[in-house]
């Protein structure tokens, strides 16, 4: 690993590849070559995608190229505080002006989930994020949302817009028919109370679908 090491002291561990950095992280108590050709087959078994790598759980982790548990937990680890990373850097992307800024404010928090959950953002006029709240959450298939809470909390924090996003853990960012059902329900009873639907954006892997985008909102 002498070269990974140079290369962390000369230009920062940004210099490294995705298999270089997967390396570092198994490479305790072993030899080189061998975290190097560990790191090779996980990132093959990952389809060379560091997404879908912090997606496997550890069970597949620890079985590739035995791996073991212990060095499966680190490298999960590693996924999880970069996604916590991610998430906090997010946050401070407070303002929604478009669809872009929903996926890379929530993109980190719902791209890797194998199940489905549905959130809220409450804006003010301005499009300043006054809250981001998880509403629901489900299986692989659906989840189910009570409209009556998202306005709820809406109206309590003085509210002016609402944007909803959710993920879809299949793959496809194709809106359902209970997708559509939901945004007219939330999007007529936010009018009832001189609120705005902005926006109900779908989140999948290296996609997304913005209703707005559509013209499925006004």
């Amino acid at each position: 690993m002498k070269n990974v090491t140079d290369k962390i002291l000369s230009r920062g561990a940004a210099a490294l590849s995705d298999e270089e950095l997967v390396a570092t992280v198994v490479a305790e108590d072993m030899s080189d070559e061998r975290a190097q050709n560990l790191a090779h087959e996980l990132m093959q078994s990952a389809e060379d995608s560091l997404q879908r790598l912090a997606e496997s759980d550890l069970s597949r982790l620890r079985m590739v190229g035995g791996l073991g548990l212990r060095r499966a937990m680190r490298l999960s680890a590693a996924i999880e505080l970069g996604r916590r990373v991610a998430v906090a850097e997010a946050t401070t992307h407070d303002t929604i002006a478009s669809d872009a800024d929903v996926v890379r404010i929530m993109e980190p928090v719902l791209g890797a989930l194998q199940h489905e959950e549905c959130w809220a953002l409450y804006l003010a006029s301005s499009g300043r994020v006054l809250e981001r709240q998880r509403i629901s959450q489900g299986g692989v298939q659906a989840t189910v949302v009570d409209s009556k809470l998202i306005l709820k909390r809406a109206i309590e924090l003085l509210a002016s817009q609402i944007v909803l996003v959710h993920n879809h853990p299949s793959g496809s960012a194709e809106p359902s028919r209970q997708d559509m059902e939901l945004t007219e329900r939330i999007s007529e009873a936010a009018k009832l109370v001189d609120m705005r639907l902005l926006d109900h954006v779908i989140i999948a892997r290296g996609a997304h679908y913005s209703f707005r985008g559509h013209n499925l909102v006004k």
